[in-house]
């Protein structure tokens, strides 16, 4: 490490990872990136169903697993075995998290609750994510990232008005409980700190998206009728929304009221600015059909590049809604390094995209998504100290 760097944020920090799908992989992924040693336990000659996601392949591996599993190790171990369950004690032994996304019950049923992992490893932290956490009358059913945008009301708020529900174009559910459980995990490393003690997490998927309802949900509990979709538009401010130009589309983000005379100058009417029906956020909210009108009616006649370059000039918040290509090809993707690549062992240079964690003075660190079983040896060796022939003799009975 050279002069003026620093450790990782989780340098030292290890985490056993038994989640599978999206929501955990993600999450786990974060913490990788962040310096933690994330050893991916993966059923042998099958490992996580997300290898065999359809239907883009690099050399035999899913894209889907490329995106959210770089910063990994994997190992495969049979944890339906007896033996297989004492090797994951060893690990717990010197392990600081065990991160799962198993349906509630199904850690207890393996011989794998977080009773029992506590009283190998008292420091240990267990993260428990599940569609709808450990309580509760659903807490028993399966969920994924749609049944959850469902079930959470994210669903019946997106699309246009009079539309059916629309899903979010990202998976909010699944990654949603990603995050909390990182900022979970790292606020238990920090109380484990100061009192010596581990944790049980018990993060629900349903719980996170509901609480990302913020001021729609509340609006509702002030009094307000039950919020229905809005488009790309805002239940409270206008403009705020997305228009349609002469040659694509762009959005205006008028939020604050001191960049409204800005946007009259910028699209050529000063007028609006004076009118009584639109002088205020208030008024203009009263009039929101009469304005749009005029707005949707001007913006057809010039390109979203002449349209931006009039309304940056003026300092109004707006933008063009790019399409994947676009983004990834941004100037400032590029220089924040979001658009990044590492060297996989099948493919060869791999594009990913980057981590939004900057801290000064760490650099940024991606090893490749892993081979199902890459690091088993490695990690059954270096960790646990197994002989070459106690590895050698899981292996034959497929414990590993």
């Amino acid at each position: 490490m050279g002069p003026g760097l620093r450790q990782p944020l989780l340098s030292g920090v290890r985490v056993l990872d038994l989640s599978r799908f999206l929501a955990g992989p993600f999450g786990s992924m974060i913490l990788g990136d962040l310096g933690a040693e994330v050893i991916k336990i993966e059923e042998p000659g099958q490992g996580d169903p997300m290898r065999q996601m359809p239907p883009y392949f690099l050399e035999g591996e899913s894209a889907y697993f490329l995106s959210i599993n770089r910063n990994k190790l994997s190992i495969t171990l049979n944890l339906g075995h007896v033996e297989g369950r004492e090797v994951f004690y060893d690990l717990v032994k010197v392990a600081d998290v065990v991160y799962e996304n198993y349906r509630p019950g199904v850690m207890e049923r393996l011989g794998l609750g977080y009773e029992k992992l506590r009283s190998i490893n008292p420091r240990i932290i267990v993260c428990s994510i599940s569609g709808f956490g450990q309580t509760g009358p659903h807490r028993d059913r399966p969920a994924f990232d749609l049944v959850l945008q469902a079930m959470s009301g994210a669903m019946s708020i997106t699309g246009e008005p009079e539309g059916a529900p629309v899903r979010m174009g990202i998976p909010m559910g699944d990654l949603a409980g990603g995050m909390f459980a990182v900022k979970a995990i790292t606020a238990a490393l920090y109380s484990r700190e100061k009192t010596g003690e581990g944790c049980f997490i018990d993060l629900g998927l349903m719980d996170c998206l509901v609480s990302l309802l913020t001021y729609v949900a509340q609006y509702y509990l002030a009094g307000s009728p039950v919020p229905e979709p809005a488009g790309s538009h805002h239940q409270s401010v206008v403009p705020y929304g997305t228009f349609a130009t002469a040659d694509g589309f762009l959005v205006v983000a008028v939020f604050a009221e001191r960049f409204w005379p800005a946007f009259c100058r910028a699209i050529g009417r000063t007028d609006l600015a004076e009118d009584s029906r639109f002088v205020r956020n208030d008024s203009r909210l009263a009039h929101r059909k009469e304005l749009m009108e005029v707005l949707a009616e001007l913006f057809r006649h010039e390109s979203t590049s002449e349209w931006l370059a009039r309304l940056e000039k003026e300092g109004v918040p707006c933008g063009p809604v790019n399409k994947v290509d676009q983004v990834l090809n941004d100037p400032q993707t590029k220089a924040r390094h979001m658009l990044t690549s590492t060297q996989h062992p099948l493919i060869g240079n791999l594009p990913i995209l980057g981590n939004p964690i900057k801290v000064e003075g760490i650099p940024e660190h991606f090893a490749p998504p892993p081979l199902l079983g890459e690091h088993t040896g490695r990690v059954l060796t270096e960790l646990l100290a197994y002989s070459d022939d106690k590895i050698s003799t899981l292996r034959k009975s497929r414990i590993i």
